[in-house]
């Protein structure tokens, strides 16, 4: 008898996720430094909990990321104060669904409205990088901080949900063939022996399962309608709620893919975006106006509103060349892609202020110029007579 140790069952990870919680899993996040630590021992999170079982290790990686998800949306609700809007707004009993996130006074705060987009991968609406949650702390992977200090700016918030674009659903299994009547015993010898050593294969595939990556279950992805993809749904929710919103000024948050998806945007609403957008902080974009083929108005005009805090060695809010002539680049700080948003938290606000200053200066000369207009008229006038 072999004294090879079996693998740890996988049976709790396929719980549905969104009935455990992290307590549950024995884990935390400290109240002093925000960190994810072991409740017994105070240990950090650490992803090769049996070096010789990667597939146990991922699977274990992947359910609690699955609660840490559950977990933000409990701090949206909670803590921000934020609703769910189901996504489309007119949903079939049948279809699939998706969701944001909207502060009470999303549609109704008169003067700003930051909307933050994520980039791409397993992360969901309050979120910029599962990784930073789990191996480094709640601020720096999630998008609350980005909330509560717009919150206490005066700001309303969208929280986007980009990634959440399809249900997944298993496939129905095939029918498997009726066991044949036949008597083992009465079977050849030869038949016996291939029989057996495709029964060994078996067993020897099943315990391969846990040390390498891979489905265990075929599935299907239903999508869901007009928010298939990252583009598609920052472009449904701009038309059926940004552009509803009664907010003077419009700020964005995009990180890296949501900065293509911005863009995108961009693309197929011009005149819209210019007229509503006050100004745009990327982080490490994904976007590229060669590929997306966007136009020289749009061009010149990321170049007045947009700035892009990218990774890089040199110090925060260095001035970097420009690769492309759409919008400036500075150093986010850091040359960890994930951690540019987080980084550049402080330099973003302090740019939405500068932007907006601006705009209300202009905006009030502007009135004077014409006030001015107005009451040289009128003296001309009066002279006249």
């Amino acid at each position: 008898m072999s004294s090879k140790k079996r693998p740890p069952p996988l049976h709790y990870l396929h719980i549905h996720t969104h009935h455990l919680s992290l307590h549950m899993c024995f884990f935390s996040f400290s109240h002093t430094d925000r960190q994810l630590r072991h409740i017994k021992t105070g240990e950090p999170f650490v992803f090769n909990a049996r070096e010789d079982l990667h597939r146990w290790n991922q699977k274990r990686y992947e359910a609690l990321g699955e609660i840490i998800t559950q977990y933000v949306y409990e701090l949206l609700e909670k803590k921000c104060n934020m609703t769910k809007a189901i996504l489309p707004v007119d949903p079939t009993d049948d279809e699939p669904t998706s969701f944001i996130y909207l502060s009470p006074d999303a549609l109704s705060n008169p003067s700003k409205l930051l909307v933050l987009i994520q980039g791409s991968g397993v992360v969901r609406a309050g979120q910029w990088a599962r990784r930073l949650i789990i191996n480094q702390d709640l601020d720096s992977g999630t998008q609350i901080p980005f909330i509560t200090r717009a919150m206490e700016e005066g700001y309303s918030v969208m929280v986007l949900n980009p990634n959440e674009n399809y249900l997944e659903v298993e496939k129905p299994s095939k029918s498997s063939p009726l066991p044949s009547p036949t008597d083992p015993l009465d079977e050849p010898a030869e038949k016996r022996e291939r029989k057996d050593d495709k029964e060994g294969k078996k067993k020897r595939e099943f315990y391969e399962k846990y040390r390498n990556p891979q489905k265990e279950t075929e599935t299907e992805r239903i999508p869901i309608r007009e928010n298939g993809s990252s583009e598609e749904h920052v472009l449904y929710v701009w038309d059926h709620f940004v552009s509803k919103a009664a907010a003077k000024n419009v700020f964005i948050v995009a990180h890296s893919y949501g900065g293509l998806s911005f863009v995108e945007l961009m693309n197929q609403r011009e005149m819209q975006v210019k007229n509503r957008l006050c100004a745009v902080a990327l982080t490490d974009s994904a976007h590229n106006i060669w590929l997306q083929e966007t136009s020289k108005g749009t061009q010149d005009w990321m170049q007045q509103h947009c700035c892009n805090w990218v990774s890089s060695p040199e110090p925060l809010d260095t001035p970097l060349d420009p690769m492309l002539p759409d919008c400036p680049r500075v150093s986010a700080g850091t040359e960890r892609h994930e951690l540019t948003s987080w980084m550049s938290f402080n330099s973003i606000f302090s740019f939405f202020s500068d932007v907006l200053a601006a705009k209300e200066d202009e905006e009030a000369e502007e009135t004077s110029n014409i006030v001015t207009t107005r009451s040289s008229s009128l003296k001309n006038k009066h002279q006249d007579l």
